[in-house]
């Protein structure tokens, strides 16, 4: 099977999430995406992070009804912080049935020569980049990029978590099960 890894923070997952990985799915020759929650990105600030497990089903209520998605807490598992090279190690020696290819954006494509082993990834792996604005993609670096121009939504995790300190609504930013959940439990109020 193929299948896409859509890796993120999801703090918390929102319906731009979920607009790139459909259009993905629909436009690239995966079977699956699976939805890899980090624990901690070395690249980003922990402090405002929702504890993992809370994130974890955030997604799950997300994708619930999406057969071809899937939630995966395979980096909850791994030393930390979680490297996308030692996960996609872990993740073909467990799974040498499937192939996986990485879905980023190209803000975050960017900084690739930032990440551990990064010449490896691009060796390795096929990587699916979605077109953000104001950055550039590098082609010559991998024979194995593809670049979608997905539909972009001009909201962020960040942008969410504001409203709800601000005590705004979040409806038609996530999916209403997530926003019932966030409120249920009094998510990211502080």
């Amino acid at each position: 099977m193929r299948i896409g890894l859509y890796f993120g923070s999801f703090n918390p997952i929102h319906i731009g999430h979920l607009i790139i990985a459909n259009h993905v799915l629909n436009h690239c020759d995966l079977d699956r995406i699976w939805f890899v929650v980090s624990p901690h990105n070395p690249l980003k600030e922990s402090a405002s992070l929702l504890n993992e497990s809370h994130r974890m089903h955030l997604v799950q209520l997300a994708i619930e009804n999406e057969s071809k998605f899937k939630a995966s807490n395979v980096e909850f598992k791994l030393p930390r912080p979680s490297f996308t090279i030692d996960t996609m190690t872990h993740l073909t020696e467990k799974y040498p049935e499937h192939s996986f290819s990485i879905i980023m954006g190209s803000d975050s494509f960017q900084n690739i020569k930032k990440w551990k082993n990064y010449t490896a990834l691009l060796q390795q792996f096929q990587i699916i980049i979605y077109n953000r604005p104001n950055s550039t993609i590098d082609l010559s670096l991998s024979n194995k990029l593809q670049v979608v121009d997905a539909p972009l939504l001009d909201i962020s995790s960040t942008y969410i978590r504001n409203l709800i300190k601000e005590r705004k609504s979040i409806r038609y930013l996530v999916t209403d099960e997530v926003m019932n959940d966030i409120k249920a439990n009094g998510y990211y109020r502080s």
